[in-house]
């Protein structure tokens, strides 16, 4: 800050050595240069712009310490007055001009401090990329529609939203059955649902091949129900097989299960079938297999039958058959059921259905 010349006694007047200044004003500027010398401290402590800010408020603000010492200058002489204004200005001056450079200079440093974090060292060797791979569920379905193509069965696909008429009526289920029951199912309105099977595919595919023959499909895809606990879920996966033509017996049925389980499981696995009831099939069953956790000998999983249950098939129902255009007194057919979910629970030890749904890496890593 500039220094006036002169005494620091008598009244302030002009005379031909100069300005003589009052002892008030002497003061005053004391007063002055301690704010000044406070201030530029303060500044040159700020690390931050936050802090930097601060310090300019409180010194230049509507509030400030400069802002009210030039208030308290009304108190001050007219003679006095001028020399005090002009010495606070050309500090406000300095002030601000002190406050850009220390500004610009923790620009500086923050740009400086953001390289040094983002810098890249290009003579590191570059990271690896991690590939993904395929989810288990889409590798059993890929062998399950591979082992079928190979007996000659053709994919077909239906639509996720699915009319009563295909879900139920079509396949023998009658609108007073339990799995009309709108608790068990998602319907949107009163005449459609999210389909609870893939059956309906077997419908709207013999509709649109009769009466040709044969007819070989399987019908994989997404199903939902009001389930969900460790072996169920609201979303799950069906792979529906159907079989027409003038000479399907049970036996076929047997026979082609029989050898989509040894190509699955291997090539020592048996099966069972019990006898079952399914409206849109006549004669039905369950069909087991050899517990593969203990080769049919009996253990915990398999609750010491040495079967585990495996799908649900039988012939297809006269009725089916007649309502999608065949005469079923001169062809029959066959027909299964399986859930995708179920098929890798099986053929990877998992004991929680849920965990292909979570999407933890931990688990779908294991797949790789």
């Amino acid at each position: 800050m500039a220094k006036l010349g002169g005494t620091a006694e008598g009244n302030f007047r002009p005379s031909k050595e100069g300005f003589f200044i009052s002892g008030g004003v002497f003061n005053l500027l004391e007063k002055l240069k301690e704010l000044e010398e406070e201030t530029r401290r303060s500044i040159k402590n700020a690390k931050s712009l936050e802090d930097l800010k601060e310090v300019k408020v409180r010194a230049l603000g509507k509030k400030g310490s400069l802002t009210a010492f030039l208030r308290s200058l009304g108190s001050v002489s007219p003679e006095e007055r001028p020399v005090i204004g002009k010495q606070a200005n050309i500090l406000r001056e300095e002030l601000e001009q002190a406050f850009k450079l220390r500004e610009q200079h923790l620009r500086d440093m923050q740009k400086e401090g953001q390289w040094e974090k983002e810098r890249i060292d290009v003579t590191l060797p570059g990271r690896p990329v991690q590939l993904g791979q395929k989810h288990p569920l889409t590798m059993i379905l890929e062998e399950i529609k591979e082992i079928f193509i190979g007996l000659g069965f053709q994919v077909a696909h239906g639509p996720d939203i699915e009319s009563d008429y295909y879900n139920f009526e079509a396949l023998n289920i009658p609108a007073e059955h339990p799995a009309r029951d709108m608790q068990d199912s998602y319907y949107i309105t009163e005449q459609y649902l999210l389909r609870t099977h893939t059956s309906p595919v077997q419908i709207r595919t013999m509709e649109q091949l009769a009466p040709k023959l044969p007819v070989r499909i399987i019908a994989p895809g997404k199903v939902f129900r009001r389930d969900d606990d460790a072996t169920h879920s609201p979303m799950f996966h069906q792979v529906e097989g159907l079989a027409v033509d003038t000479d399907i017996s049970f036996s076929d049925l047997k026979g082609t299960l029989l050898l989509f389980v040894r190509e699955m499981f291997g090539s020592e696995q048996k099966i069972r079938l019990r006898p079952s009831f399914f409206p849109f099939t006549e004669p039905s069953a369950e069909v087991d297999i050899s517990c593969i956790m203990c080769d049919g000998k009996g253990c915990r999983v398999c609750s010491d039958t040495g079967w585990l249950e495996i799908l649900g098939a039988g012939m297809v129902h006269p009725r089916v058959l007649e309502g999608s255009g065949y005469n079923p007194r001169e062809v029959t057919g066959f027909a299964f059921g399986m859930g995708v979910e179920r098929i890798a629970m099986l053929k990877y030890g998992i004991g929680d259905l849920r965990l292909f749904f979570s999407n933890d890496l931990r688990f779908l890593k294991q797949f790789g």
